[in-house]
């Protein structure tokens, strides 16, 4: 199935740059182009975008609200946010995380890099930003508020079994369904049913929300180095 990618960015250039490398892909398509938050929300509804490359900073209605447009239309569920950011350490990542975004990417990301982005989000099932996940999510939420714990998620993860609350954990720092496969000795298949269900209990979008939630309830501690 060909992924249906829109890109929303005020700089012409780029957006050339950016449809020059991913019409280059058998497997995903440009379906529109977008100069402000504003037209990346009407564009996604009237293409059947699937992944929205969307930048931050935009004149108008920016990236941070655009992407609160889409997570709020059920119309658009199906749709994946890809924030762009200029520097990989953004005051507002946290914010398009929290926003509803499905991760962040630096501009300054290798192509290889950018193309499976979009191939992650468009699956739905892994986070976003191959480089710097792990590190920089945590680093992230700390500087975004790490000690404003939300009481109301807090108590919905009561709703998850034990077993659910450690895959959880895993998710939330950064590894692969494989790797919490290896590291909790189950199948990778138990594992995905294990985030669905914790994705549809919490009702969250994708995995970067369970991360999201995973530090606003408390169940993980922030670290910064």
């Amino acid at each position: 199935m060909t992924i249906r990618v829109l890109l929303a960015d005020d700089q012409a250039l780029l957006r050339s740059a950016f449809r020059v490398l991913v019409d280059s892909e058998p497997d995903m398509e440009v379906v529109g182009e977008a100069s402000d938050g504003a037209e990346a929300v009407r564009l996604a509804r009237e293409e059947r975008a699937d992944v929205v490359l969307m930048d931050i900073r935009m004149p108008g209605t920016d990236g941070l609200a655009a992407t609160r447009l889409i997570s709020a239309d059920p119309g658009l569920a199906h749709v994946r946010v890809v924030m762009l950011t200029t520097f990989e350490v953004d005051e507002y990542v946290v914010q398009s995380l929290r926003a509803g975004a499905s991760g962040f990417l630096g501009k300054g990301s290798e192509p290889e890099e950018l193309l499976n982005a979009i191939r992650v989000a468009a699956a739905g099932d892994a986070l976003l930003s191959p480089v710097a996940t792990k590190g920089l999510i945590a680093k992230f939420l700390a500087q975004g508020g790490g000690d404003d714990r939300d009481p109301a998620r807090a108590e919905r993860l009561e709703a998850l079994t034990v077993r659910e609350r450690e895959v959880l954990v895993q998710v939330a720092g950064g590894h692969s369904n494989d790797e919490i496969a290896e590291r909790l000795e189950v199948s990778p298949l138990t594992v995905k049913t294990h985030v669905n269900r914790a994705m549809a209990k919490l009702g969250a979008r994708d995995r970067a929300q369970l991360v999201v939630i995973a530090y606003e309830s408390g169940l993980v501690r922030p670290r910064v180095e």
